[in-house]
Order: C-alpha cells, then sequence, then structure tokens
C-alpha cells in the first residue's frame, strides 16, 4: 500500500494508517535530541571523553578504576535487552579486557547532556561500531572523587528515522482498544 505524505510548515501528515483519515505526525525540529544548554558545554566535553563507557582510556583500563567510576548501585540494560549489575560488569572486564573505541574505528555523534539534579547528568548519543548502530545513555554523577556512572542503556537502530512510528504500526496500532483488550 503506497503511503502520501503532505508537509506543512507545522506538521507532517500521512494519508493511510487512521481508518482513511490522516494521521499527524509531530515535525520534530532538528536539534530536540542534540540539544545542550550552552552552561552545560563543559559538562558535555568533559562527559563525551568518558564515552563510550568502558571503551576509553578516560575511563579507565584496569578493574581497579572501574570500581572507582562506576557507582555501587550501578545498573545496565544493554542494547540485546539483557540487564546487567555492577558486579557483573567488573568480573566480565576483568576477565575480558574491553576495546579502544577509536582504536576499533568507532565514532560517536549526536551528543547531548541534560542535567537531572544537582549533581547529576543524562549523556546521549549515537555510537557507531562500524555496522553496528545504537542509541547510548548514560547517567552520570559528580562526586567529590570525580564522575562515576549510575546508569547505562543501549538500544540498537533499527532505523534511522525519529519521531515516526514503523509502518506497520500505522496500518494497525499496538495501543488500539481491540488490541489490549484480546491480547492479539
Amino acid at each position: 500500500m503506497e503511503q502520501r505524505v503532505s508537509e506543512s510548515a507545522s506538521q507532517r501528515t500521512l494519508a493511510t494508517g487512521c481508518g482513511g483519515a490522516e494521521c499527524p505526525v509531530m515535525k520534530t525540529p532538528s536539534n530536540v535530541f542534540t540539544h545542550t544548554d550552552p552552561n552545560l558545554h563543559p559538562v558535555l566535553e568533559e562527559l563525551k571523553r568518558r564515552e563510550p563507557i568502558f571503551h576509553t582510556r578516560e575511563f579507565g583500563t584496569t578493574r581497579t578504576e572501574f570500581e572507582k567510576v562506576v557507582a555501587p548501585e550501578y545498573l545496565e540494560a544493554s542494547a540485546s535487552g539483557r540487564r546487567y549489575s555492577r558486579g557483573f560488569i567488573l568480573n566480565e572486564l576483568e576477565k575480558h579486557p574491553p576495546v579502544d573505541a577509536a582504536s576499533a574505528g568507532w565514532t560517536s555523534e549526536d551528543h547531548a547532556v541534560r542535567q537531572l539534579g544537582p549533581d547529576t547528568y543524562l549523556m546521549t548519543y549515537t555510537l557507531r561500531q562500524l555496522e553496528r548502530v545504537t542509541r547510548r545513555a548514560t547517567i552520570w554523577q559528580r562526586t567529590p572523587e570525580g564522575w562515576r556512572i549510575v546508569f547505562h542503556q543501549g538500544t540498537i537502530v533499527s532505523a534511522e528515522e525519529d519521531d515516526a512510528f514503523p509502518a506497520s504500526w500505522l496500518q494497525s496500532p499496538p495501543w488500539r482498544a481491540e488490541k489490549i483488550g484480546n491480547r492479539e
């Protein structure tokens, strides 16, 4: 089925998927995902040197260094959907030292920082590991001893589109009441 896209200054609309009516799709300003308050640019630059976590010299290269920058309450949700604890991560890093991102040819882009609390920041970016592309989010905390990570999540990018539902959702939205009630 062909989809017709019409665009105005304030929104895009798709002609299919809403019972024959046009479905509004938000037109996102180009920097909404990468905007950093200018007052946070020094924090952004500090944290960019430490990302991707576990894969830069600035973050650390030994278990002792990793223990200093990984908070005791650290949790991770990996791109595979698995959840990891601090203990598991530290043990695996000791058994299998991580690759250096720059040496492996990995690149990152679209960095942004948002302040979540007095000493807590959310760092987001896109990581390109050759053919694999992931969106990354790390919660960093500034302590008297230095920066440490509290949480990290990676999500595999299946399509490089923002603010757009997959085409299959437009034809059969998963949130429709009959789907939820019937558990299709």
